[in-house]
């Protein structure tokens, strides 16, 4: 199991990621650093990755649940409604490639403003 550790301004997470050809690019991209953009519930920002949309890219994800988004090669982290979102759903802006999951609450990234520095870098692996 691979795991990834996110910092973003005074937040710190853990993600572990799934095995599947988007968590294998972004993997061998880390480090990567960028700068957080705000949609809702969600983080996002540009990353040196490029992947297509993988066959079971989705728009609705669950709470803590990272996704590439190949139209933006954008790094997304959701934990709630987006101005997408109906009923109560997580929604992206456009189906994304769901490959990791946060360990922990993902809520920690509530606070969080668009413009703060995001680095995220390899974990311990098992």
């Amino acid at each position: 199991m691979r795991r990834i550790r996110i910092r973003v301004g005074v937040v710190s997470a853990t993600a572990q990621l799934y095995d599947n050809a988007t968590a294998d690019s972004i993997w061998e991209a880390l480090p990567i650093t960028g700068t957080a953009n705000r949609w809702g519930d969600e983080i996002y920002f540009e990353i040196p990755v490029r992947v297509v949309r993988a066959a079971d890219a989705r728009e609705v994800v669950e709470a803590g649940e990272l996704g590439y988004w190949p139209v933006g090669r954008a790094f997304c982290i959701f934990w709630g409604p987006t101005p997408a979102s109906r009923d109560g759903e997580i929604r992206a802006y456009s189906a994304v490639n769901v490959f990791g999951q946060l360990e922990g609450e993902p809520g920690v990234f509530g606070p969080v403003a668009g413009g703060t520095q995001i680095q995220i870098e390899r974990g311990e692996s098992t």
